[in-house]
């Protein structure tokens, strides 16, 4: 049977007791795969490879290396948290690369949207490349691929599968969770301890916040998208919107507008709020967000975040618009 196809009779992980079956059922299988060898995971702390990274843990412990590459476009706190629970409270060995400058210096000047990604994903592979290079006795290469990537790509997706360092390094793929959906990658998650902020972190684009920071990117607006953003999400998790909407995010765009503010005049940027809802991404809709909380979010914007002067509600639907803004 293709190693790459669900069989019909397997059970849909829908309870914490099926998790935890399903984890009982990886941990002496990946065992087995793996004996005394070592294994790296790039660990970009999204939800994937997030369980990727749990389930190894408990199966071969410090035999796992997960490389966490900071490239300066994660959200507020993201890599702080990946941090703190993989290292302090699992006790992982994690390597953390704070690659922002280079990956900002590269970027500098750069405002074609798929010139931006290409520049993101190979400086992200050859800092992942250097980063095992230094890493003794590595076989294998765990990825964090789930079954609709298989099933849209015929085979992994490319943000998974690293810029083909299997091939070049001759690695053995460790993919445990590549015959799950992800509704059932979420369940183990949970059932393997890992935060609820992790386990159902929205969907998050590769390229991170470098596609929310339209046209070239520059380090001031990319902190207005940071921050914005971070107000965005604290103020819908308040208003118990969080789990409701399935995607909410902030752009801000490379053109400026005049304003005032203490009775001077500004020509700064505006910060676009967006919220969608959708089963498939293929079409989404837009979600109606009371106008006292609009305006709270509003407030909050333009006091708080700088070189901020309008904050709009982007009211398009897809189609004809995308989700994201690049």
């Amino acid at each position: 049977m293709d190693g790459n196809v669900r069989p019909e009779s397997m059970v849909r992980i829908t309870t914490p007791e099926l998790a935890e079956a399903f984890i009982n059922e990886q941990i002496p299988a990946l065992q087995k795969q793996i004996g005394d060898g070592k294994v790296l995971l790039a660990l970009s702390g999204g939800v994937d490879s997030s369980v990727v990274a749990a389930l190894l843990i408990r199966a071969i412990g410090k035999n796992l290396t997960c490389v966490h590459v900071n490239h300066g476009l994660l959200r507020k706190g993201e890599a702080e948290q990946v941090i703190d629970v993989f290292r302090n409270q699992m006790k992982a060995n994690l390597v953390y690369v704070d690659a922002t400058d280079r990956f900002l210096d590269k970027l500098a000047g750069v405002s074609d949207p798929e010139q931006k990604r290409k520049i993101i994903g190979k400086e992200f592979i050859d800092v992942f490349e250097e980063e095992a290079k230094k890493i003794e006795g590595v076989k294998f290469l765990g990825q964090g691929t789930i079954y609709p990537d298989i099933l849209e790509s015929n085979g992994v997706k490319a943000h998974h599968n690293v810029g083909g360092l299997p091939e070049k390094f001759g690695f053995e793929l460790v993919e445990p969770v590549k015959l799950l959906f992800k509704d059932e990658v979420r369940m183990v998650g949970k059932q393997l301890g890992l935060p609820d902020s992790m386990v159902f972190r929205q969907p998050f684009p590769g390229p991170g916040l470098g596609v929310r920071c339209t046209g070239a990117i520059t380090r001031d607006r990319l902190e207005a998208v940071r921050e914005s953003d971070a107000i965005l999400r604290e103020e819908f998790a308040k208003a118990g919107l969080q789990g409701k909407v399935w995607q909410y995010f902030t752009v801000v765009p490379d053109y400026r507008s005049t304003g005032v503010r203490d009775g001077k005049r500004l020509w700064d940027w505006p910060v676009i709020i967006r919220a969608v809802n959708t089963k498939d991404a293929m079409t989404a809709t837009v979600e109606e967000v009371p106008w006292p909380l609009l305006n709270l979010i509003t407030k909050r914007i333009l006091v708080e975040v700088k070189g901020v002067n309008r904050v709009l509600y982007d009211l398009s639907p897809k189609p004809c618009a995308t989700i994201e803004w690049e």
